[in-house]
């Protein structure tokens, strides 16, 4: 079976992900349906939890036409969460959520501390027993598969087979993502990367990691250019996917260049028409 996860496609190929935050919501699924994203990541950190409007934005995404002619299961582009709760709060009722309505990651924000990260990997994961393959960490995601079954367009066994972690699970098509927002997660994230096998990708949080350092949303200062240095180099070492959520049409060049492999670009409207009459109205 083709992936069905088309980051993880992308990542396993040797190539760059390309991915857009939107919020939770029919109408940005809709605009996101017919674009060249390999995955959107519906923002409920900031935006307010509402699992039913997520399960019609799920929907919304999907274009049957477009799965049709691209001959396989797999969503385009591929649909994850970003969660509420920061990493401390553990809060793996939200992940089961998303997961059960057919997501296929969760990003998790503000992952500072070993156990953190665990935790983020293993709310992804359904339990095995002791002894198994690929046993940690742990998994913790309860039992409810069948609407996300239905999404993914998979029988219940074989959405079992496929509803794993990568990179750990060579075949699983759950990217399970961390995000690095603050200087004691830098300082851990050796240690987490060392001993939390599982982290699809690690993602930089700009603007928390800004604040903290006394610069809020100054990207180019150079505190963030050496926290985000750092971060990248870590990952490299460990051979982790780093993220950049924040590429422009000025920065993509850099960014590629510096190591990052899954790229947040987000899109940008323009009216033409608009600006052009108003031009010749003199408004």
């Amino acid at each position: 079976m083709a992936r069905l996860n088309s980051v993880i496609g992308a990542l396993e190929s040797g190539k760059p992900a390309f991915a857009a935050f939107a919020p939770p919501e029919p109408s940005a699924a809709l605009d996101f349906a017919g674009s060249a994203y390999d995955g959107v990541v519906f923002e409920a950190e900031h935006k307010p939890w509402d699992a039913a409007n997520l399960r019609d934005s799920l929907q919304y995404l999907l274009d049957r036409r477009r799965i049709f002619e691209a001959g396989t299961l797999a969503p385009a582009p591929t649909p994850f969460v970003r969660v509420p709760v920061n990493g401390a709060e553990h809060g793996q009722w939200h992940a089961k959520q998303a997961l059960d309505l057919g997501a296929y990651g969760i990003v998790w924000p503000h992952i500072s501390r070993v156990e953190e990260a665990r935790n983020a990997v293993a709310a992804c994961r359904y339990p095995r027993l002791p002894g198994t393959d690929r046993f940690e960490p742990a998994g913790l995601r309860g039992d409810a598969p069948a609407a996300a079954a239905r999404y993914w367009g998979l029988s219940t066994q074989d959405y079992y087979a496929k509803a794993d972690v990568w990179p750990l699970d060579p075949d699983g098509e759950i990217l399970a993502v961390i995000q690095i927002e603050d200087q004691l997660g830098i300082e851990n994230l050796p240690a987490i990367l060392d001993q939390v096998p599982g982290i699809g990708l690690v993602l930089i949080g700009e603007g928390d990691l800004s604040q903290e350092l006394g610069v809020p949303r100054q990207l180019e200062h150079p505190l963030m250019v050496e926290a985000r240095r750092r971060i990248v180099e870590i990952c490299r070492k460990h051979d982790v996917v780093v993220g950049h959520p924040h590429v422009t049409a000025r920065n993509a060049e850099q960014v590629l260049d510096e190591g990052y492999r899954f790229l947040m670009t987000a899109p940008v409207r323009s009216y033409p028409g608009l600006d052009r009459g108003r031009e010749l109205a003199g408004r």
